[in-house]
């Protein structure tokens, strides 16, 4: 299934020679905390412990070199064991987000020709319809608990932490993004490249001295978690973020200096948020100031300033970093101070970046050009698609051993200072809440509708920020909520449109090309008559939080949040007004639970 161009020894030449992550986490004092998880805390024997018994397992089923075992669990201490245990084995993991529409997951597993699903313990109930797999013929589900039991223990086991002997061009993990093709296509990843990775941040110094507590805040399918997890090999205790933590700002700054958390990746939109409730939580006895790793989307003008007033206050230091997953996470990185307007730094150590025009030649200081990515970070293409890896993995115009290229599609220039400024896209791929999203993989979900003529996706400024938006042509009418329940059963929820415009036709262009500056902007969604008019008095008060939160007018009591078109930020903002106007604390996943108005306030009454 690899789909790498050149041949593997050829990869393995281009590495720096940065020491594998594995034979570092062997070094690693045993009593240190590796994972906090909650209440549940692993030390960096139990952790190497826990891995044996894994990697024990999966060899003795024939995985090893080039074989990919699937995760299918949330972060979390299980999720740590079996990750490590894969890597000791010398196999690959594929992170599969037990969250993902049952459709998605089958695809995954399928595509990926995973040979083992393993879920969180008590999960599995002996099928496979946990992760997504429905027939026989689909390789084994195993619950995590069957390997390494919870309370694992040094003196429980005297093997040896042994890893396998591996080459740096051997197969880390494969992580699947957006498809322009309507497919999601998968990630391959060496294992140099990602110890690579480690090395670079720290000969940029964005990672401080070892023995740090780094955040887990990203899904392990969102390849900054790569970023976070490696930092257990040198040392460094990592702290999940349970998904209730991750959507509360208030709780996760509360979390930052109960753990004295002295790193965590972010994305600007998550930043924004957490920076109204985080400075009172910083100083007192910390160790030092909190590095925040902003990136997976621009930073905007004014919250690059909030950021760079706090540093200069001395409570944070922050980075703004870009980088494809197809490049091993981050590939540039800038710091964020309050003497420069927003930009992505210089390239790291691990790669070589080119601006090239049409023609693939350098452009000039201060003209745009596509940022090509080149070095011993580059993935080894995508997984079965020789002939897309062909047409983004090209030859290094300014190399003439034969390696590689990654065309990404993003534009910058650079400034005097040699810094780079970030353009947005030259194609239709857009990036929404960290999230690389391409447009054609929505429209081939929604297009499968029988009654769907045509179909355009398309990223728009609403009221509550950027979204998605899908347009339509259709055999019939109003379909808007039988599409809804399409992208809901087949996309995550971060691909789902949040609002939907019926189209007698599409404008076009004088050559008939879809003119797509034309497509108009979603009406304000609402009800025409009185939104106070039948609610009750607590109603009222919530309509009038929805109101604000989402920018609709008039609000009725069966109207449905997300379909007004709330999304997860949303959500988190909603929850923060509840808790400021009304003085009642409610779970995120209660608006999820009863995204109508009279649902959700019945649950707000209860709370009160």
């Amino acid at each position: 299934m690899t789909t790498q161009i050149e041949s593997l020894d050829s990869v393995a030449g281009r590495h720096s020679g940065a020491r594998d992550l594995l034979d570092r986490l062997a070094e690693v004092p045993g009593t240190r905390d590796a994972v906090v998880d909650g209440d549940r805390v692993l030390t960096f024997d139990q952790l190497r412990a826990g891995a044996v018994r894994v990697a024990r397992e999966l060899v003795g089923r024939g995985i090893g070199r080039e074989r990919v075992v699937a995760l299918c669990m949330p972060r979390g201490a299980d999720l740590v064991l079996g990750l490590i245990g894969t890597l000791t084995a010398g196999a690959a993991y594929l992170p599969v987000d037990p969250a993902l529409p049952v459709e998605r997951r089958r695809h995954l597993l399928e595509d990926a020709a995973a040979d083992l699903v393993v879920v969180s313990c008590g999960a599995a109930t002996g099928g496979h319809e946990d992760c997504g797999a429905s027939d026989g013929t689909f390789p084994e589900t195993v619950a995590l608990c069957r390997i390494a039991p919870d309370g694992t223990s040094v003196e429980a086991s005297q093997e040896p932490f042994l890893p396998a002997a591996v080459s740096p061009a051997n197969l880390a993990y494969v992580i699947y993004t957006s498809g322009s093709t309507g497919r999601p296509k998968g990630v391959e990843v060496s294992r140099g490249s990602v110890s690579a990775l480690l090395a670079d941040l720290e000969s940029e110094h964005l990672a401080g001295p070892p023995g740090g507590r780094v955040g887990w805040n990203a899904s392990a399918s969102f390849d900054a978690s790569v970023q976070q997890w490696t930092r257990l090999c040198r040392g460094d205790t990592v702290v999940t973020l349970d998904d209730q933590v991750r959507s509360d700002p208030a709780a996760m700054a509360g979390l930052i200096r109960e753990q004295r958390l002295t790193d965590l990746d972010i994305t600007p939109s998550h930043a924004d948020l957490l920076l109204d409730h985080l400075e009172e939580h910083l100083g007192g006895d910390r160790p030092g100031p909190l590095t925040l790793l902003v990136g997976g989307e621009p930073v905007s003008p004014p919250l690059w300033h909030r950021l760079s007033a706090m540093a200069e206050r001395g409570s944070i230091r922050a980075v703004n970093v870009y980088g494809p997953t197809e490049c091993t996470v981050d590939a540039t990185a800038g710091w964020i101070d309050s003497s420069r307007e927003p930009h992505i730094g210089r390239v790291l150590p691990g790669l070589e970046l080119r601006l090239l025009d049409e023609r693939l030649s350098p452009v000039p200081e201060g003209v745009t050009g596509e940022i090509y990515l080149a070095g011993y970070r580059v993935a080894r293409g995508y997984r079965g698609a020789p002939g897309l890896t062909a047409q983004r993995f090209v030859p290094d115009v300014a190399a003439a051993d034969g390696s590689r290229m990654y065309r990404t599609g993003d534009l910058a220039r650079r400034l005097h200072d040699g810094r780079l400024e970030y353009l947005g896209r030259g194609d239709r791929q857009v990036k929404l809440r960290g999230f690389r999203i391409e447009p054609g993989e929505v429209e081939g979900v929604l297009g499968a509708h029988s009654a769907v003529a045509e179909v355009v996706v398309d990223l728009r400024s609403l009221t509550g920020g950027p979204a998605l938006v899908a347009y339509y042509r259709s055999h019939g009418s109003g379909l808007d909520r039988e599409l809804r329940d399409l992208a809901a059963a087949s996309l995550p929820g971060y691909m789902e449109p949040a609002a939907y415009v019926e189209l007698a036709e599409f404008p076009r262009t004088p050559s008939g090309k879809l003119d797509r500056a034309a497509l108009p902007d979603p009406e304000p969604v609402g009800r025409e008559d009185s939104g106070d008019e039948g609610l009750s008095s607590v109603e009222q008060l919530i309509a009038r939080v929805w109101a604000t939160v989402l920018g609709v007018p008039v609000i009725g009591a069966e109207d449905d949040f997300f379909r007004l078109g709330g999304h997860s930020l949303l959500a988190i903002k909603l929850v923060s007004q509840v808790k400021a106007q009304l003085g009642v604390k409610i779970p995120l996943k209660a608006v999820y639970e009863n995204p109508k108005l009279r649902d959700l306030a019945s649950v707000i009454e209860s709370a009160n």
